[in-house]
């Protein structure tokens, strides 16, 4: 059974981290404080947002400063690499087809 901090962990890495990215991106050039690049779009943008979830090395660390169970630090542990490895495996996966026009 998933605990709340095992689902917590995984959502955070890999859904909000496509949701910040690709959010912010989208409100900044909606109110005309950026654009994008020529030949970049949002699948790119996507992309991108999704390698933003390769963040195990902070999350380790937050981990180990925030829980003091042993257990929890484990789940958190594990719910860090399978949501980093999520986010790699989607955003290469996006990058790799939005380079062949797909």
């Amino acid at each position: 059974m998933i605990d709340g901090v095992s689902l917590g962990v995984f959502l955070g890495l890999f859904l909000g981290k496509q949701i910040g990215v690709l959010g912010a991106t989208w409100i900044a050039v909606k109110l005309n404080l950026g654009e994008l690049p020529p030949g970049v779009t949002y699948r790119h943008i996507y992309g991108a947002a999704l390698l933003a979830g390769v963040g195990f090395t902070m999350g380790l660390f937050v981990t180990a400063l925030a829980f003091d169970a042993p257990a929890l630090a484990a789940s958190a542990r594990l719910s860090i690499l399978a949501g980093s490895s999520l986010s790699a495996i989607a955003g290469l996966t996006v990058l790799a087809r939005a380079r062949q026009g797909q």
